[in-house]
């Protein structure tokens, strides 16, 4: 038991430094990421509780399970409004996969005029289908300008929108990328938990890696990577959009599928874990 709390306590650190990284330049101090943890601690202890039968946990059960006092557990019973979007439900998000699984068939429709003449794909029939009409096709485009994944054309190509990005990576708005980084990161943590606690189904959760190497041939490996998930990412949308469709409103399960490259120059005293040239898969199905 003992040792299994230590292994726990290691994981933990390498799990939370890049959260602490982030927390650290984003100006959090201790006391709000002391917050961060007994909200949690509370909301995973309940949702432990109800996966045992007990669909209302009392007080008592609450602070044996996370260690805090009872009058914490009392003050901190509440809702928090996330001030952060949902990614999954994004209806620029939406507009853009759709768009550019479009121009993946054909290239020459990176380029699309932006109202709907009868004649051929726009980006109000891409935004109206994608969306279901729920959303006006110009606050759609409005979005996706302010987030610089599309830009409109001059000249002769005046009424007509271009494709800027291959992904709905919202580098200039901080909120979306925060949105982003932590459903990403929940959803792979979820993942590799999943599968450590032994739970069914397996979850896929894999990786390569290597030390050694120069930082020219991490990048060139990462560019590789790259391109095969180009391939494999639009095929995966147009399986999900399938599959939604086919759930007619039905479904109640989400999924997300994703992939990561992460590479760094390590300091001379860092000794390299596996010799140059050499890589390990960690496999966890």
């Amino acid at each position: 038991m003992q040792d299994r709390l230590k292994w726990t306590q290691s994981a933990l650190v390498r799990i939370l430094r890049p959260a602490v990284r982030l927390a650290l330049a984003m100006g959090l101090k201790h006391a709000q990421l002391e917050e961060i943890l007994r909200d949690l601690l509370l909301e995973e202890a309940r949702h432990l509780w109800r996966s045992q039968g007990i669909p209302d946990p009392n007080l008592s059960q609450i602070s044996v399970t996370t260690g805090l006092n009872r009058k914490d557990v009392t003050a901190r019973v509440r809702q928090v409004r996330d001030p952060l979007p949902a990614t999954e439900g994004s209806s620029a998000a939406k507009a853009f996969t759709a768009w550019l699984q479009l121009a993946a068939e054909e290239p020459s429709r990176r380029r699309l005029p932006i109202v709907d003449t009868g004649h051929g794909p726009s980006f109000e029939l891409v935004a109206r289908l994608a969306t279901r009409g729920d959303v006006h096709h110009r606050t759609l485009l409005e979005e996706l300008q302010r987030l610089n994944l599309v830009r409109g054309l001059t000249g002769d190509g005046e009424g007509e929108v271009e494709l800027v990005g291959d992904g709905f990576i919202p580098a200039t708005s901080l909120r979306d990328m925060l949105a982003f980084t932590g459903d990403n990161v929940r959803d792979h943590l979820l993942a590799a938990v999943s599968n450590t606690l032994g739970q069914q189904p397996r979850m896929l959760e894999r990786s390569v890696y290597a030390s050694g190497l120069t930082v020219s041939e991490c990048e060139r490996i990462h560019q590789l990577a790259r391109e095969h998930w180009d391939s494999v990412h639009y095929r995966l949308v147009r399986e999900m959009a399938q599959a939604h469709a086919s759930a007619a409103g039905m479904g109640t399960a989400r999924m997300r599928v994703g992939v990561y490259v992460y590479h760094e120059d390590e300091p001379p005293d860092v000794k390299p874990t596996t010799r140059a040239g050499s890589a390990r898969r960690r496999k966890k199905t």
